[in-house]
């Protein structure tokens, strides 16, 4: 599947649908999705949530997304490259770096990425800026779009992170982000997640790796891994049709019994329990 390309470094665009008639798709770019009103259902790399108005979504450029409509809704896209990040987000080379990684995270954290309630009514306010300056385009138009969408992938970031490793916060150095993100992008591969692969490849002692890791995040590195899989499990078991042994298989578990205990350990109940227990009902 070839992906689609952003030609500029950012792009705003505005539709109200009743169908969504374009085909699950994937980009080469970071696209922000928020509905300014509206409900249906939206599906990300097999993942089916309902959204309604004033939900947020990220799509990374590896996911492949699609939606069901079911009462007209009106979208607002925001579509951008990293080199918009690079040029745009902080002259902090640090700062631009997490921020790249943190969007980058967003990768395995499909639905509505707003969790910080306060941010909800700011989000849908810098929308609506936004469509006034494009709309009016009065003079310096341009500028101030671009210091509200700097605002807006800032807020994403903020959210985002919430959910990152509780040490993680805006001093931390480049090298212990490039282990996480290197982490989440193979964490379906698990022989690229040994100690000795990941010494070899960031170039730490063996001996050194696991304090390192601890010291950086506040977590060992083991804990991280399991953690991060089994969050990735629950969403396969909240939002989607996948059977237990095929999310197993997914996520290289030796069979259903071996998924089964590793879940169990971290809920303290069985996937179909915790599926039965937990799953919100499409639309």
């Amino acid at each position: 599947m070839h992906g689609a390309t952003l030609y500029r470094q950012y792009e705003i665009e505005w539709k109200e649908l009743q169908r969504y008639t374009r085909t699950t798709k994937r980009n080469n770019f970071f696209e922000l999705i928020y509905v300014v009103d509206g409900t249906g259902v939206q599906t990300v790399n097999k993942n089916h949530f309902n959204y309604r108005k004033g939900n947020l979504f990220l799509l990374t450029p590896q996911d492949e997304y699609s939606f069901v409509i079911d009462t007209t809704t009106t979208f607002f896209f925001l579509r951008f490259n990293e080199l918009y990040v690079k040029d745009n987000i902080s002259k902090d080379k640090d700062i631009v770096k997490q921020v790249e990684y943190i969007l980058q995270n967003a990768s395995h954290r499909p639905g509505c990425i707003l969790k910080n309630k306060v941010d909800k009514p700011f989000i849908a306010m810098l929308v609506e800026s936004i469509l006034n300056e494009q709309t009016n385009q009065q003079l310096y138009y341009n500028r101030i779009s671009e210091q509200i969408i700097n605002t807006i992938i800032t807020i994403v970031a903020r959210n985002i992170a919430l959910k990152l490793p509780k040490n993680i916060n805006e001093s931390t150095g480049e090298p212990i982000l490039e282990m996480l993100n290197y982490i989440q992008q193979n964490i379906f591969e698990p022989k690229n997640l040994k100690a000795h692969k990941l010494s070899q490849h960031f170039n730490i002692s063996l001996n050194y790796l696991g304090r390192y890791f601890k010291k950086q995040t506040g977590d060992t590195l083991q804990n991280y891994i399991v953690n991060y899989k089994m969050r990735l499990v629950e969403t396969r078991l909240l939002h989607s049709a996948m059977r237990i042994n095929e999310i197993a298989y997914e996520f290289n578990f030796t069979d259903e019994s071996h998924l089964n205990r590793a879940f169990k350990k971290y809920k303290g109940m069985n996937p179909s329990d915790f599926r039965r227990m937990n799953s919100i009902p499409l639309q």
